[in-house]
């Protein structure tokens, strides 16, 4: 039966040209997008699921730039305690060549004091941004390495933890050993006064009172601007009278210099007390300054004085555990270091394959698009003429009434 209100070819038409239409519409922004799943509606368990991978993407990369940064900061400390080891080593050099007894011991020595103020520079400057793992001011840093992410979707993180390793010679810390010497300062650790000519006299007291000495630290006298140096040895420390050993040692360096009318007495009955006197003609200027050995994991470097054969022998036994002590840091950075680029190099590969995963899911199949966008518009030019056609078929009645 044929009707002239109510055209079902017309609407099947209808119909299929919308469904045609969507879908070309739907198929138009899937290639636009490059995205098969854009939003939410597209597909809500997929969207939801690639979502949450992507945050982990950008943790990830947060993760990579923690690892390049520590990286970076175990590298300067491990270039440091490598370059210490070797200056260590050329200082083992110039402690071998003193065991000569035909050397000059004092140049020896002046080279070896060069050597180890380069040590205390190379440590103070192996930092990086602001973080230094050779100078003892840390025990250990950790180095973000991984975000782990559970079945159940609780999100933890993972550290390396690095050890620090200390190669200071340690920092200066006052000891009022110079306590009743004449111009002795507050800290009572310098003292000094002038020796006029003649007739001038003076005193500096060795006082281990109220400080005690430890090994390795020492006094330094200069008179009429050449020096005299002792350095306090364990057996000193031992010893219950350290106070007169190092007055008495100080006088014989002091002797040893050759001042011309300098004379210095020590007082047996005044313990540690150095009676100065200038019979000179010229006026001489006395400076006495505490020097303490340090307590950083270099500290012993403090101690060595090659000046003497007996300071010669004692230094070839410490120079080779400090030398120990600075490859110990080295590989242990080395290995750090190792350890944290390994980590980094899987980050890296694991957020391409984060990044790949995401793209299977909600990436679109471009060929696939290319080959349905090219049916759906000839499937829209076909529902067009259908739906004419269709539209045409009323008219055809009218034949039935002429």
């Amino acid at each position: 039966m044929s009707s002239i209100l109510t055209n079902t070819s017309a609407m099947v038409a209808l119909q299929t040209l919308k469904t045609t239409n969507s879908e070309l519409g739907k198929t138009q922004a899937l290639i636009s997008t490059g995205k098969s799943v854009n939003s939410a509606k597209d597909n809500a368990s997929i969207w939801a699921i690639s979502k949450v991978m992507e945050a982990d993407v950008k943790g990830f990369k947060g993760i990579s730039e923690s690892l390049s940064l520590g990286e970076s900061t175990v590298a300067v400390a491990r270039q440091a305690a490598e370059t210490v080891t070797s200056l260590l080593t050329d200082i083992k050099g110039k402690i071998v060549a003193a065991q000569e007894s035909n050397v000059d011991r004092g140049k020896i020595q002046t080279d070896i004091t060069a050597l180890r103020d380069q040590i205390t520079s190379v440590v103070s400057a192996a930092q990086f941004n602001g973080l230094n793992l050779v100078d003892g001011s840390h025990s250990s840093v950790d180095v973000l390495s991984s975000l782990d992410r559970d079945s159940s979707g609780n999100v933890s993180i993972s550290t390396i933890a690095v050890d620090a390793q200390d190669l200071s010679v340690g920092g200066y810390v006052a000891k009022g050993v110079l306590a009743g010497s004449d111009g002795a300062s507050a800290n009572n650790d310098t003292a000094g006064f002038q020796l006029d000519n003649t007739s001038g006299t003076g005193t500096i007291v060795i006082d281990d009172s109220t400080d005690t000495f430890a090994a390795g630290d020492k006094i330094d006298i200069t008179v009429g601007g050449k020096t005299a140096t002792y350095t306090v040895t364990q057996s000193d420390v031992d010893a219950t009278t350290t106070a007169d050993i190092v007055a008495i040692g100080l006088k014989n360096s002091i002797d040893a210099l050759g001042i011309t009318g300098l004379t210095v007495d020590y007082d047996s009955a005044s313990a540690g007390t150095l009676a100065f006197t200038n019979a000179g003609a010229n006026d001489l200027t006395v400076s006495a300054q505490f020097a303490n050995a340090g307590s950083g994991g270099l500290a012993a470097l403090s101690s060595i004085d090659v000046s003497t054969g007996s300071g010669a022998t004692a230094a070839l036994g410490n120079i080779e555990d400090l030398i120990q002590t600075s490859i110990d840091a080295a590989s242990a950075f080395g290995s750090a270091q190792g350890r944290i680029q390994t980590q980094s190099d899987f980050v890296g590969k694991l957020s391409d394959a984060l990044k790949s995963g995401i793209g299977s899911m909600v990436d679109a199949d471009m060929e696939e698009a290319s080959a349905r966008l090219q049916a759906l518009q000839v499937q829209q030019q076909l529902g067009i003429q259908a739906l004419s056609i269709a539209n045409q078929a009323p008219q055809s009645i009218m034949s039935l009434f002429r």
